[in-house]
């Protein structure tokens, strides 16, 4: 017997729940069970492959006791959709700092095989003042 549609999908948001929970946990054991080992990652103009993108982003220095919040989020079938808001502490200045971003992921038996999307990096290093807050005129 197979699994019903909802099922699917309900089973695939929770994976994508766990997987941005690991961004507060950082377990990368966790992230190993959750992520495919040659994940296709897209964003930032960039295509690559590999879990140590992920890795990399959920294990970034200077920014530490992550907390994640689901703003919205949609499922169907192999494909999850979520708007979510992250707020990290900067270890420099000690103030806390949020990015928000839109992921969508593709999964396949559990686990994420290839997601697309991107966050407010601008943002961030504008509130962590690596940016100016505004562009100056021409």
């Amino acid at each position: 017997m197979s699994d019903s549609p909802d099922a699917i999908s309900e089973r695939n948001a929770d994976v994508v729940r766990r997987y941005l929970r690991v961004f507060e946990t950082q377990d990368v054991d966790e992230l190993a069970e959750l992520v495919a080992e040659d994940v296709i990652v897209h964003g930032a103009g960039q295509h690559v492959r590999g879990r140590r993108y992920p890795e990399a982003s959920v294990l970034t220095p200077g920014l530490s006791n992550c907390r994640v919040r689901v703003d919205d989020l949609f499922a169907a079938g192999e494909r999850v959709t979520v708007a979510f808001t992250l707020t990290y502490h900067h270890d420099r200045t000690g103030r806390d700092l949020t990015m928000t971003g839109v992921k969508s992921y593709r999964l396949r038996e559990g686990r994420i095989v290839e997601f697309w999307g991107e966050t407010d990096l601008h943002g961030l290093l504008r509130q962590a003042g690596l940016v100016p807050a505004q562009i100056p005129p021409f």
